[in-house]
């Protein structure tokens, strides 16, 4: 028997919340390991800070979808992901210039989150899913407003760490 497109679309949608579910507690790992070594930047601190709590957030309301669409995430891609982001920031950690890495890595993830957001509203209004929509607008929101922060910061973050770095103080992290 063919599946209809509200299926396929439901299935698609499902899909992609249960994915970025797991992108989001990759974040949370991604971001307590950052956290936990973020040493001469606190206003990069200040700022991860803020996004994790957004990102709790995110989660939540990821959840709420999956609730009303009696789904549930998954637990083996949280799970997966949230190993992959401790490994992924821990790679950093080696780099003489972490600081830098880490804010390159998180403007690409960022807007990797982005993209998954985009693609959700996509298919929300492909599916008729509108009670999904002002969540996922706001998580969309909040992942556009973290990768601006990050990359207008990666000049002055630069700058930062050079001017650290040639007094021979902790520049790395």
């Amino acid at each position: 028997m063919p599946t209809s497109s509200a299926d396929l679309a439901r299935d698609l949608f499902v899909t992609g919340l249960r994915n970025a579910h797991a992108v989001e507690n990759q974040a949370l790992s991604l971001l307590d390991r950052q956290l936990d070594r973020v040493v001469s930047y606190p206003e990069v601190a200040d700022h991860l800070r803020m996004h994790r709590g957004e990102t709790e957030g995110q989660i939540a309301r990821l959840e709420e979808i999956l609730n009303q669409l009696q789904e549930s995430h998954s637990g083996l891609k949280d799970t997966a992901l949230s190993m992959m982001g401790n490994l992924a920031a821990i790679g950093h950690t080696f780099a003489e210039d972490e600081i830098l890495k880490n804010s390159f890595a998180n403007f690409a993830f960022e807007n990797f989150e982005v993209a998954s957001y985009t693609s959700l509203l996509s298919v929300a209004d492909a599916g008729a899913f509108a009670f999904a929509v002002p969540l996922l607008r706001k998580s969309l929101e909040e992942e556009q407003a973290m990768a601006a922060w990050v990359i207008e910061n990666v000049p002055t973050l630069t700058l930062k760490y050079l001017s650290l770095k040639s007094a021979d103080r902790t520049a790395g992290r």
